[in-house]
């Protein structure tokens, strides 16, 4: 009799975790591979509703603004309230987001219905890495994680892809559409196959206010940095959103010191191998998305490459696929090399990569760009995923959690700010050129130059940012850890240690 109830549980708990596991690697492939669409599909819908791409940028960067303020608060939700619980929320705004971006006739609709999938994007990646991490155990576990990260790098691979397919057929509003329907059959199997899990060692103190002032620090920065160059880096309205940004930081400072469970361990910040991988994810993935968004301006403008949606989503399919095949293989390298070196090489290859494109002629074919972008994704590969394991390795076990998130929110941050800069410079450079009597194409060709060698400063900063991590880590990263590098472009994993610590899963 007892054999009969422990097989009956056994077969429970495995189906539990395979419906988890679907579940969750669906959901995160869809949202990732929406994310990445996005920048493919500005052209079309700007040309659809009558909106500046200027002012679709908002379309990237406030999707990436509200993912920074939720990501962790959506965690500490699902640990209070239970994980399923948020997840489904989390599946539910998507959806909501994804049928109002579809039915929207003007810009401001396509841009507020992706703020709202920047907070339901957040929350589903969130919440659906602990409920696979509360589903599985030791071998399982890892093998899940791996699984949950493959599916997320496929989907932010076939992004691109895809939507520039979608938008040439079907038209842009496909892609939500079929993304809609997607996250719509999650809803049932997450109720059915997904067990409820919570952890009942954390605070129920939940930070509200620290959430709404990341959002008020990065929004003015945002709007300022999009703007300065049209109103002037020293007029009152840039300088109003500057001070407004610095206010809502100081006010963060003050009140992360005093709230039960603050957004943000400030204690984290006097370690300087988590501060220095924090700020290499920072450069690495926003530096990826601000070059994926001017290729998709520059490809698709008619007086340079003079593609379609989906020519210039094929067009991303060797950068796409260079970050799958080395995904992979970061591990080894990390384990010949090390993982400082590593770091290092990979900021240098990318900004080899972006000093190659600051070269860019009006005259340049597809050809002429195809190797500079591999280099740029193989160069945030190497760097991003060291930099996820050794952001958790590199703190106390109890800790691990809180690190992950600071690791989380600066991918956010990243894409967010250094779309906003890229986008300002483009569009500055190329009008200020078009007005001196250059040709458009002379000026578009320009304009991807300086934004090119605006990244590439940021990555060469992220070489001597390298010389920080690695210095004094008390402990290797785990086989756990590890994974990390295959889902290090959307997520960085909490080890099962740090569950055990009480940072964790804990099913109830």
């Amino acid at each position: 009799m007892g054999d009969s109830t422990s097989d009956t549980t056994t077969a429970a708990t495995k189906r539990y975790a395979q419906g988890a596991l679907i579940a969750t690697s669906v959901s995160a492939l869809v949202v990732n591979a929406n994310t990445s669409a996005v920048s493919i599909l500005i052209p079309a819908i700007s040309e659809d509703t009558g909106t500046p791409t200027d002012t679709l940028q908002w379309a990237v960067t406030g999707y990436s603004l509200v993912g920074a303020a939720v990501i962790v608060t959506s965690g500490a939700l699902g640990d209070v309230f239970g994980r399923r619980k948020i997840f489904l929320g989390g599946l539910f705004l998507f959806i909501a987001s994804c049928v109002l971006i579809a039915l929207s006739q003007e810009g401001i609709g396509v841009i507020a219905g992706r703020c709202i999938q920047g907070a339901s994007g957040a929350t589903i990646l969130a919440c659906g890495m602990s409920l696979l991490s509360a589903s599985n155990t030791g071998k399982a576990q890892l093998r899940a994680v791996t699984l949950w990260g493959a599916a997320s790098a496929i989907g932010a691979a076939a992004g691109p892809l895809v939507g520039g397919l979608l938008a040439s057929t079907l038209g842009w509003q496909g892609l939500f559409w079929i993304d809609a329907a997607i996250a719509a059959a999650c809803v049932p199997l997450t109720f059915v196959a997904v067990q409820e899990s919570s952890d009942p060692n954390r605070s129920r103190s939940i930070d509200w206010t620290g959430t709404v002032l990341i959002a008020a620090i990065l929004a003015p920065l945002i709007f300022g940095l999009t703007n300065g160059s049209a109103w002037g880096w020293a007029s009152l309205p840039t300088l109003s959103c500057f001070a407004i940004t610095i206010l809502a930081a100081v006010g963060f400072v003050l009140v992360e010191r005093r709230v039960k469970a603050p957004l943000l361990d400030l204690s984290l910040l006097r370690n300087k191998i988590l501060v220095g991988a924090t700020l290499s994810i920072l450069l690495g993935s926003g530096t990826v998305n601000a070059i994926m968004y001017v290729v998709s301006l520059y490809f698709q403008d008619p007086a340079t490459l003079d593609m379609d949606a989906f020519q210039a989503g094929l067009a991303t399919l060797p950068v796409a696929a260079a970050a799958v095949v080395i995904a992979p293989l970061i591990t080894p390298i990390v384990g010949r090399i090390g993982a400082r070196t590593t770091i290092a090489v990979g900021f240098v290859i990318m900004t080899v990569s972006f000093i190659a494109l600051a070269f860019v002629q009006a005259s340049w074919t597809y050809a002429l760009f195809v190797l500079p972008l591999i280099g740029v994704a193989a160069g945030m590969s190497l760097q991003n995923g060291p930099c996820s394991s050794l952001s958790t390795a590199c703190v106390e076990p109890g800790e691990v959690g809180a690190a992950s998130g600071i690791s989380n929110m600066a991918r956010y941050v990243g894409a967010a700010v250094m779309t906003a800069i890229v986008a300002s410079v483009y569009s500055g450079v190329t009008a200020r050129r078009v007005d001196a009597g250059e040709s458009d194409a002379e000026a578009l060709a320009e304009a991807f130059s300086w934004s090119s060698i605006a990244m590439g400063i940021w990555c060469a900063l992220g070489i001597a940012l390298a010389l920080l991590v690695a210095r004094h880590v008390t402990r290797r990263p785990t086989e756990f850890e590890a994974a990390a590098a295959a889902a290090s472009t959307s997520h960085t994993l909490t080890p099962p240690d740090a569950v055990e610590a009480g940072a964790g899963a804990a099913p109830r």
